[in-house]
């Protein structure tokens, strides 16, 4: 059993990728090839935004938009603390401060009251520049924009949406990465659309982002490479992985539903077990990760390891919590549903081509544990 299974899918286009990176090696065009084009045009159009900008990962999509909002020393930038360190790393490599919210008990995305009252405390401290905010769309489920989206038009900030894990999600019927003025997905390989080594995405309808990041993406160039306007980073998509991923997203949206079918049948059978995830009646939710909660969770763990099935923890560690962000002064019960979340999570293998017999197996292994 396999917790990502990559090679079931990479049989049923073997063919077709093949055919995609030998065309690549014919035009010999490796860096910014018309494949790069092709997928950008192709991604927009599924997300329903103006523009798309392939990059070199998740991390440079979201270093990137921070760049176009100029974000520096003095500035903040509202992010969670239970996420992957990408998310608030790139506030701190742009010169800001990460401040952190707690997150939602059952969605595990920022809990939008407590980002409410965030905003006011950092505002009338004043001791910074609060700048915007970064919903992460946690495991597949978008964040709640719509409130997020109007707590930052009244107080004149930005939002980025952190769509690393929720492409092919939607939020209220619009597609994940059209839900702000500018997200950012990445293609790392075990995403739901992952190529076959580093990539991401940004998406905006902004005619004046679009032209700042196509600056920024090659060292801040102006009418060609060799004027620089700006400072900018290497943030450039190899050509082989846009073709990757033009090949893959041929058969994204069937791998979405098998998805749902996969993550339904899990809900169904595990809810008497542990506590399953909840996708709000609005959104649907990518399924990048199916993670439950339990306060059995090492027994498990250990049955499973016995029945060589794989699991992952995201996140054991809160990042408030983690020596990169200790300059913070951040202590344990700061966030304490982050805290909590992060000693009763894990996550089960979970991927299109999960087989009922598979499923079985899983569930099986976890009730051996809860119903003993």
């Amino acid at each position: 059993m396999q917790f990502i299974d990559l090679k079931k899918q990479q049989i049923r286009i073997r063919e077709d990728i093949e055919k995609r990176i030998n065309k690549v090696l014919d035009h010999g065009q490796y860096i910014l090839g018309i494949e790069g084009k092709e997928l950008e045009e192709k991604l927009a159009d599924f997300v329903g935004v103006k523009h798309a900008v392939g990059v070199a990962s998740g991390t440079d999509a979201l270093l990137m938009a921070l760049m176009v909002y100029d974000v520096g020393q003095g500035d903040a930038v509202i992010t969670t603390p239970f996420t992957f360190v990408a998310t608030a790393e790139v506030i701190k490599l742009a010169g800001a401060v990460p401040v952190f919210v707690d997150i939602e008990p059952d969605t595990f995305n920022i809990d939008t009251k407590k980002l409410k009252e965030t905003i006011y405390k950092v505002k009338s401290k004043g001791l910074l520049n609060l700048k915007g905010i970064i919903p992460v769309d946690l495991f597949g489920q978008p964040a709640d924009y719509d409130i997020i989206n109007k707590l930052a038009e009244e107080n004149n900030l930005f939002v980025l949406q952190d769509a690393a894990q929720s492409f092919g999600g939607e939020y209220k019927g619009k597609k994940a990465c059209s839900n702000a003025e500018i997200a950012a997905t990445s293609f790392f390989p075990a995403k739901p659309l992952g190529c076959y080594g580093d990539g991401g995405m940004i998406f905006t309808n902004s005619e004046d982002i679009y032209e700042k990041l196509l600056s920024i993406r090659v060292h801040g160039q102006g009418s060609d490479k060799y004027e620089n306007i700006r400072a900018g980073i290497n943030g450039r998509m190899d050509t082989i992985q846009s073709a990757i991923l033009l090949s893959k997203f041929s058969i994204f949206e069937d791998e979405i539903e098998k998805r749902q079918t996969v993550a339904k049948r899990y809900s169904e059978k595990l809810n008497n077990l542990v506590t399953v995830p909840h996708v709000k009646d609005f959104n649907m939710s990518a399924w990048a990760q199916y993670s439950v909660l339990s306060k059995e969770r090492e027994r498990i763990l250990k049955n499973m390891q016995k029945k060589n099935i794989p699991t992952a923890i995201y996140y054991p560690i809160p990042l408030h919590l983690q020596k990169a962000f200790s300059d913070l002064n951040h202590k344990r019960k700061d966030f304490p549903v982050s805290e909590r979340i992060s000693e009763e999570i894990f996550s089960l293998p979970m991927h299109p081509y999960l087989s009922d017999t598979d499923q079985d197996k899983v569930i099986e292994t976890i009730a051996e544990v809860i119903c003993k």
